[in-house]
């Protein structure tokens, strides 16, 4: 008995089962789903949700007619006679066995961020999903990590097991080894009396962090200028490049410490003070603070003079606040000057009376 043309025809088309691999040539793309040609007796379907986990994906910009796609079959027979496909099923099932030998090997892989989650990122590797938790991203505190999507980051992967859908990369041990082997790096090229370029990484009351790549040093509200800083953020900005002096330098069990100053020795007004403020010289000056016993008097940054309160008037004065403010601006005379010690004396009243009669101005701490 001679078969039918439906029938010869029939058996000219492979046999295919669900779950089987099977290369298919695109015949037609659709918005919402990619229809192949896979040598069956009827045409597969690819759905959008079935090519990716993405819905904003466009099925027209990344399959054309002609392109060929490995797909798996998931129903043979759909109930209306077609074959229904899965792409990104195929994808994460290589992507998982990728991602279990990278768990292995303990490779470090490179993958672009999908999604951020309350917990952590979510990353895709070759359409496997791999979860970082927000404590597994870097080894500081993560406030926003908003700042990571659509970015590729490194990790590995410390924990496998698709069964339950937990695979977990680690970003963070990354990250602090990066960090050791720069400070490494760091420590092995500076020495204390070395002046770097440094980065104003964050700014405290006291002081100001300075990134030097690979290690933070300690820039302290004392070592910021030689004369008096009250406030650290009037004179720096975070992000601000400046050079620094390394001033000391520690590694003990207490971990490494930099210690770093702007007040280079080249700069110290000190250096030039003998000929400016010799014995006799009038200078003017800003009141900058007050004891009981005097009036300190900033000549120029870095330099103060002692106007002793009985230096202030040929009048009795029970203390310098009763007649002098800080901030307040002045005129005097210096009368003593003690290099060894970097101290002077200054004098109002010796303005205000012949230089004989003026006592001589003690010099106190």
């Amino acid at each position: 008995m001679s078969e039918s043309f439906e029938e010869l025809l029939n058996e000219s088309f492979k046999t295919i089962r669900n779950g089987e691999v099977v290369e298919g040539e695109v015949i037609d793309v659709k918005a919402d789903k990619i229809i192949l040609n896979i040598g069956f007796k009827s045409d597969g379907y690819l759905t959008k949700s079935e090519y990716s986990n993405d819905p904003s994906v466009d099925l027209t910009e990344v399959a054309h007619v002609g392109d060929k796609m490995e797909v798996k079959v998931l129903k043979v027979n759909d109930g209306e006679g077609q074959t229904l496909l899965t792409y990104k099923r195929l994808a994460a099932e290589r992507g998982n066995k990728r991602l279990e030998e990278a768990a292995e090997n303990h490779e470090v892989l490179t993958a672009k961020v999908v999604r951020v989650l309350n917990g952590g990122l979510s990353v895709n590797v070759d359409g496997a999903r791999v979860f970082i938790p927000a404590s597994l991203v870097s080894d500081t505190y993560e406030r926003d990590l908003n700042k990571y999507l659509n970015q590729d980051i490194e990790f590995v992967i410390t924990e496998f097991n698709p069964r339950r859908r937990r695979i977990i990369g680690d970003r963070k041990q990354l990250v602090a080894a990066q960090k050791a082997k720069a400070q490494e790096e760091l420590f092995s090229r500076i020495a204390v009396g070395d002046i770097v370029e440094g980065t104003v990484k964050n700014i405290t009351d006291f002081g100001a962090f300075i990134d030097l790549g690979g290690a933070d040093g300690l820039l302290h509200i004392s070592e910021m200028s030689w004369g008096r800083v009250d406030n650290p953020k009037a004179i720096l900005t975070v992000g601000q490049k400046l050079d620094v002096l390394i001033k000391d330098i520690k590694n003990d069990e207490k971990g490494s410490r930099i210690a770093l100053s702007l007040k280079f020795e080249n700069q110290n007004p000190w250096i030039s003070a003998p000929e400016k403020y010799a014995v006799g010289t009038i200078v003017d000056g800003v009141v900058a603070r007050m004891t009981d016993f005097g009036a300190f008097v900033e000549l120029e940054p870095g330099v103060d003079a002692l106007l002793h309160v009985s230096q202030i008037s040929r009048e009795h004065i029970e203390k310098p606040a009763d007649v002098l403010a800080v901030g307040q601006a002045v005129t005097a005379k210096i009368v003593d000057f003690n290099a060894d010690e970097r101290k002077i004396s200054l004098s109002i009243k010796a303005l205000e009376v012949p230089a004989e009669d003026v006592e001589e101005a003690p010099v106190e701490e």
